[in-house]
């Protein structure tokens, strides 16, 4: 199937690695082209390069947090490639931690990256996106069901689902889309990280894969399949919904 990608241009934010780099390589290799940013800006850089380099790819190291990262990304796509299709927000995670245990400070600095970050670039983005353009918000599958250690994630997730929705509803009469994909174990370095944490990361792996219908953590490209789809032209009547990416675990419907 033809997606429509050729010669479109999407921004991708948290997209040096993870599976913001996973959906960049989907959309460039159907033909897209790709803004990438990320804090670490050599990591950016090489980034780039990996995809293609300036043909199909350019790098812009920021940060989410700072209140003009989004318009700097826009005219960067529009200045390097000429145009603007989509994007893909995605965001580190948040710390781990009960929600007990989670003190203020990280509950503020988290706010100001995951969500206000998350929500100033989708609505930037959806902003700037003529009849046909598309966003999607990489959240999680806690935006359904709490995840045991994720404080914070449980509580920011959700809300940012429901601005997606909102979102979709102000600019759908433009014929812009907005979505969020709700991946679940992944196997990305952040679950590497929670793995680790536990101290005994085989086994909390297994505990993880047990839990999955498919009995499998699933690999990023994966993930980068379903999000190339849904942000690109062949998607075009899916709007304001929240797709789980999460082999079968989450237990809702």
């Amino acid at each position: 199937m033809d997606l429509g990608l050729a010669d479109r241009v999407y921004v991708l934010t948290g997209a040096s690695r993870g599976l913001g780099f996973a959906t960049a390589e989907q959309l460039v290799a159907d033909g897209a082209r790709v803004v990438l940013a990320g804090r670490n800006a050599e990591r950016v850089a090489a980034a780039a390069q990996r995809l293609g380099g300036p043909e199909r790819a350019v790098g812009l190291g920021a940060d989410l947090a700072d209140a003009d990262t989004a318009e700097r990304l826009v005219a960067l796509a529009r200045q390097h490639y000429g145009r603007l299709d989509g994007a893909l927000v995605s965001v580190g995670g948040p710390p781990p931690g009960t929600a007990s245990a989670t003190d203020d400070a990280q509950w503020r600095t988290s706010f100001e990256t995951v969500f206000l970050g998350t929500v100033r670039a989708a609505r930037t983005f959806a902003a700037e996106l003529g009849a046909g353009g598309s966003v999607a918000l990489v959240l999680s599958s806690s935006v359904r069901a709490p995840l045991a250690g994720l404080g914070i994630s449980n509580g920011l997730r959700p809300g940012l689902a429901a601005v997606a929705k909102e979102l979709a509803d102000e600019h759908g009469p433009r014929g812009v889309r907005v979505l969020s994909l709700l991946p679940g174990r992944i196997l990305t370095d952040r679950n590497r990280e929670l793995f680790a944490a536990t101290g005994d990361p085989g086994r909390a792996r297994a505990q993880a894969e047990a839990a999955i219908p498919l009995r499998r953590l699933g690999e990023p490209a994966e993930f980068g399949r379903v999000a190339a789809f849904v942000l690109s032209p062949a998607a075009g009547y899916l709007t304001g919904v929240a797709v789980p990416v999460d082999g079968g675990a989450l237990r809702a419907f």
